[in-house]
This record gives C-alpha cells, structure tokens and sequence, in this order.
C-alpha cells in the first residue's frame, strides 16, 4: 500500500436516499478496473451492498470501504446510507474522511438528507465536488437543482460540466451527454461497452452558445481566487486548461466553491468526469491541514500530528464490526507507520493494546497486509479496550483526537426472548450490536422490567429486529414499551396506625401518627421526616421511620413509585411493656397504608421536551399535530429558512412520532427527545389503572 501520499484520495459519496450514490460507486469500480462486471442496486448486486437486508431492501445502510487506482491517484472510497435513521454511518465517515462527492438527483433537487448531510460535512470542513444525477429521467432540472444548491445549501457551485439535452430516450431532446466547460469539449458514452469506452468531440453547433454562457460564468465566479486568470481575462485571452484546474482544486480545498458536475450514473454518462474531478479537485491527506489532539500526560497540553510516515503514529477508529473471532476496528491512519503485531496505546480510557493483524478492506472481502502509512484507511484485528471515536498512538508520545458526536436516539421499543433460555444469548447479542452502532442503545428499565431497544427511527430497529430473527437465530417480540408512571397525593391526610393486642402469643402496643401531603420542592422523591420529638423514644421513632421509608419506595396505590410527598412521623403512644420495635413496624405499616387512601391518588405521567427544527412552511403542520399530542408549545424561533419549535409532550402520546414528523414534512423536519419531568395523566388515563 506504499505510494506518495499526494497521490491518495479518501472520499466519501453522500447523498439523500435514492439519488444513486451506490450506483455511482459501481461504475467507478468498474471504469477503474477494480470489478469486472457491473452490480445492480435493484437485482441486489452491487459491490458495496454486499448485506443481505441491503440486498432486500434496495438500500444502502451500512457504509462499505472500496479502494480502487484512477489515472494518477489511488482512491479510497466509502459508500454511505442516505436514509435519515443510519445518518451515524455518514457521521463517521465525514469525520475521517478529506473530500466528498455529494450527489443530488436532477428531478428531486435538494432533498432533506441532502441538507443533513451537507451540515455534517461542513461541520467537518469537508471540501466537496456536487454531481447531479439522473439527467435521464423525466422532470430533470440542471439549472433548478444547480440553484437550489446555492439557496437551500447556501453553497458557492460552480458549474465545471453542463448536460446536453435533458430526459429520457423517448423524448425529442433526450439526455445524451456532457459539455466540461475547461476543455471545452462533448463527452460522448459508447453504451455497448456500458459507458467504458468514450469520446470527446467538439462542442455542436446548437449548443455552442449556452456552452459559451456558462464558461463566461464558470471564469467570472473563479476570477476572484485567480489573479493571473482575471489578468488573462481583462485582456482577453484565453486561460490555459492547466491554470483553470489549479484555481478550481485551491478554491475547492478552501471551501470557498463546489464545482458541479452532471451525468446519469445508470445510463453511463458523465461518471469517468466525477472521477476526474476527484483526481484533479479533491484534497490528498498532505492537503489537509494537521490534525490536532491533546496529550492527557502533559495537562491536556496541545499535540499536532502531520500527515508524515516519519511523525509518531496515531489513528482514529472510527467503526467496529462484530466478529466471534475478534472484532474488526476500522482506522485512518492520520501519522506515522503501523505495522502487525505492534503494541498500540488507547490514551482516552489508559488501555494498551496489540494491532494483531492489519488488513486492507474491500467492501465484504480483505486482504492482510505487512503494514499501512499515513492517510490509509484499514482494518485492525485484535483491540479488546477500544471503540468507535477512541485514538490509537504510541504510549511514549500519546495524544487524543476529537472523538465522533453522534445523535441521541428518538424512537424506543420494548423487546422481549420468547422463552427463558434465550435471554442471556439476547444480553450477549445487543452489546456486541452496540460496540457496532453507536447509535443503538439497549438496557433493562428497572420499574417495567422490560429490555428497551433504543435507535434514530422505525427503520431503524425493525433493521435490528430483522437481525436478532435472522443473523442470530433469536425469536424476539416487539412492542411499544410501557410508559414509566408515577404516583403522588391530592391532599393532606393525618392517621393513626395501631398493632394488633396478640401477635404469636405475645401482647404488643404501638400507636403512630403521621400525616401525608404533597409536596411539590422536592421534584421526583419522597421525604420521610421525624417530628415526634421526645414523644417517642429513639428506637421505636427509628423503626417507625424504617417502615415508613420503605412502604413509600414500595409504590402508591396501584403500583406505581411515589413522587412529591412528604410524610411526617407526628408523634404515637408506647405502653411500658408490651411496646417494642416490632410493634412500631406494624402500626406505622398501618398508618401509612391509611394515610395514602385518604390523602387521595393522583397519577403522574413523564413528559418529554421536544425541540423540533423544520423548514418554515412546515410549522403550522407541527403546531397543530403537538396540540393534538396535548403538547404544549414553550418556544418557537426562525434560523434563516428553518423554524425551531419547544415543546414539551406526555410520552405516552410521542410513541410513533418520528415517522409523523417525516411525513409531515416530506423528512426535511429533525427532531430531538430528552425527558423533562412529570405532569398529572389525563382523568380516564388515571381511571383505567383504578
């Protein structure tokens, strides 16, 4: 895997779901010679879907790492999902990744996850080339997808290729290729060979005109990143192909523009320009600028690692996939050279570690290799102590990279083994899925008992389901879980609780008094306090008080804890022989079990606090739908074109709520669920538990 590190590119394709990223990643294969025949998403086929539930589904959901050589550079490639619920797999690709290619479909435009996406990679400073896909389809709009990139994205694109036609075959001006506006040439597919073989002719007559247009605008938008070019421009020249390149690849690797391409993927057209665009625009590891960390030894002190065979070693992982065997940790290498069998340091949770074994991944297949250098992306065999976003360094010089944030979950199901024996294979199964999605979260709730699977959507977990059932041989049930209730008083009650005259043949006396109240200082607890004074003696006040603190962590009276009450031990009577400890358990068990019928029951239900971001003409579709859910609505603001919505809501009425939102807003909405406190359930709720 040794080469100049120049000469590397580590890309990611993005895009929303059904843009045709995976398709796109299948003729880079097979134009680079890396697949000798080309895979089809709906046959099930392609390289980089090698999972089965991808195969089923059509879809990409989890990302694959292909590597493959283009003219003068070697790419690494990942394939990433467009659906909403495995926006995590984009997550931590962007974070080790140097450019992208963010595809967008010419008749859909920019679409929701188009929008998420781009945010991801602009919060990783990603430098990105744009391809508009699908110019063979009917309702394809270069232009209106080309503007909403500048407007929805707030974007800087520059068009580097424009379509010739527009539409499928049967049209009068079908799609039949592409202009680049820097050689100034038609690209021309030879379909017999599948697009492999190609022509550049010039440019035909009736479109030389618009062919002219948008050069004159590609060279005004980049006059401002060249002085030479403007020079050449103000004196009407003619600006070498080599110079228009060179200012395109600085401007893109600062940001400051996005060149913009077009083609259809699956009618063959225009790919061999993306990968020209990545060869020529897009960053090499040296491009970057030097990662960062800080070195836990040295009070946090700053550490910078160049992208240097020579510089001390240090890699981020950034995926683990499962394996009986030992699992396989995906890393990029940032620095230094990393050999098998070395001794590797995890500074953020103080554990050496041993890189067994060093292989180089290519979608479901691998190949062991010797050793990898800086800008590699490669599988590691044998870390037991780390995890995704964890740093790998050497223990002399160690330092730690920003870790990957990822989002918090939204949806919840309460998942059950049909029989006993299954349970511990349940236990086992869900946390080694956690090592693999960071996403994912499993746990028991210790009030319902139920195991509550956690995920970023309904796909999602049925995603998950459909693994326990068929990759692990588990039968699970799957249901909404049980809302975690609570119960307090209504009013203040005082009552006396007595023992029994016998008990085994032994004569007791115990007579306390207590009063119950609410008590809303004290937000989800119960207080417990002693204002007997000398009226008791200390023991019997003290187990007095025991009882009664454990009658309250017993629950009310359907079950269910106790919150905001307070109980107070006032006082009782004691007899000189027949009063002992034992007697006070018993009378305070019954004054307690008094006091709570008549202080009255009041169910209290977890409301959770949304804050819900749409596109403004989606907002009054929201407010509505909360109102419904008995929502109330705290915060509303405007960010530029998105509303963001505060609100808080009874769980109860949230179950199910991501899908609604999606539909709501044609998946443009995000929303985020944390809980937020209890508030008193609906009467015919309270009644049903009654």
């Amino acid at each position: 895997m040794s080469r100049p590190i120049q000469s590397l590119r580590n890309i990611g394709i993005i895009a929303h779901i059904d843009a045709g990223k995976t398709t796109l990643t299948e003729r880079m294969l097979f134009y680079a010679g890396a697949t000798h025949k080309m895979g089809d998403v709906d046959k099930g086929t392609t390289e980089t879907d090698f999972d089965e539930e991808e195969q089923q589904r059509g879809i990409t959901i989890y990302s694959a790492c292909v590597s493959f050589n283009w003219r003068d550079v070697q790419i690494n490639l990942i394939d990433t999902p467009g659906h909403v619920d495995f926006t995590a797999e984009v997550e931590r690709s962007l974070r080790v990744l140097d450019g992208g290619v963010v595809v967008f479909s010419a008749r859909e435009g920019v679409e929701a996850q188009s929008e998420t996406v781009w945010r991801q990679a602009d919060r990783y400073r990603v430098p990105r080339v744009a391809f508009i896909n699908k110019m063979d389809r009917e309702g394809a709009n270069f232009e209106g997808t080309y503007d909403e990139i500048r407007e929805r994205l707030e974007a800087n694109p520059v068009a580097i290729a424009i379509p010739v036609g527009v539409g499928p075959p049967h049209m009068p001006n079908a799609f039949r290729g592409v202009i680049d506006l820097v050689e100034m040439k038609m690209r021309v597919a030879d379909k017999t060979s599948m697009g492999r073989e190609f022509v550049d002719v010039d440019i035909p007559p009736e479109h030389s005109d618009e062919a002219q247009l948008w050069r004159e605008r590609m060279l005004e938008q980049l006059y401002d990143y060249s002085d030479k070019l403007m020079e050449m421009g103000l004196a009407g020249e003619e600006p070498p192909i080599d110079l228009v390149r060179a200012t395109i690849r600085q401007a893109t690797l600062h940001r400051m523009i996005v060149p913009v391409l077009c083609g259809s993927a699956l009618d063959y057209i225009g790919v061999q320009k993306v990968l020209d665009a990545v060869q020529y625009y897009l960053p090499s590891p040296g491009d970057v600028p030097p990662v960062d960390g800080i070195n836990p030894w040295k009070h946090d002190a700053k550490e910078v690692r160049k992208p240097d065979d020579d510089e001390p070693f240090c890699g981020l992982v950034f995926k683990v996939v499962p394996d009986k065997h030992g699992d396989l940790s995906y890393v990029r290498i940032y620095s230094g050279t990393l050999k098998g069998n070395t001794r590797l340091y995890n500074a953020a949770n103080k554990q050496k570690e041993n890189a067994a074994q060093i292989w180089h991944i290519q979608a479901d297949s691998r190949q062991q290799i010797q050793e990898a250098h800086a800008g590699d992306i490669v599988g590691i065999i044998g870390l037991r102590h780390t995890f995704t976003g964890d740093t790998l360094s050497t223990a002399q010089e160690p330092i730690v990279l920003e870790t990957i944030k990822f989002p918090e979950t939204v949806i919840s199901m309460a998942i059950e083994p049909e029989s006993s024996t299954e349970r511990k294979k349940l236990g086992e199964v869900l946390e080694m899925m956690k090592r693999q999605d960071p996403t994912f979260r499993a746990r028991e709730n210790e009030e319902t008992g139920q195991t509550l699977i956690s995920g970023m959507g309904e796909l999602h977990l049925e995603v998950i389901k459909n693994r326990l059932l068929r990759d692990f041989n588990l039968h699970v049930k799957v249901h909404n879980p049980r809302v975690s209730y609570r119960e307090s008083v209504e009013r203040v009650a005082e009552a006396t609780g007595e023992a029994p005259r016998l008990v085994g043949g032994q004569a007791l006396f115990a007579k306390v008094r207590i009063r119950m109240e609410p008590d809303d200082n004290h937000e989800n607890k119960v207080t417990v306090v002693n204002a007997a004074g000398e009226l008791l003696p200390p023991a019997l006040a003290h187990a007095a008080m025991e009882v009664l603190r454990e009658n309250a962590e017993g629950g009310g009276q359907v079950g269910f804890p106790l919150i905001r009450v307070r109980i107070t031990l006032l006082g009782g009577e004691t007899h000189e022989t027949e009063s002992n400890e034992l007697a006070f358990r018993l009378a305070a068990a019954e004054a307690f079990r008094t006091a709570l019928q008549n202080a009255g029951f009041k169910l209290l239900e977890p409301i959770m606090k949304l804050e819900i971001v749409t596109p403004e003409e989606h907002l009054g579709d929201f407010v509505s739908d909360l109102q419904q859910r008995r929502a109330i609505i705290t915060h509303t603001d405007s960010r530029g074109k998105m509303a963001t919505v505060t609100a808080e809501a009874p769980l109860a009425k949230l179950f199910g709520y991501s899908s609604a939102m999606r539909s709501m807003s044609q998946g443009r909405a995000t929303c985020s669920m944390e809980p937020a406190s209890y508030g008193p359930a609906p009467p015919d709720v309270a009644e049903k538990f009654l």
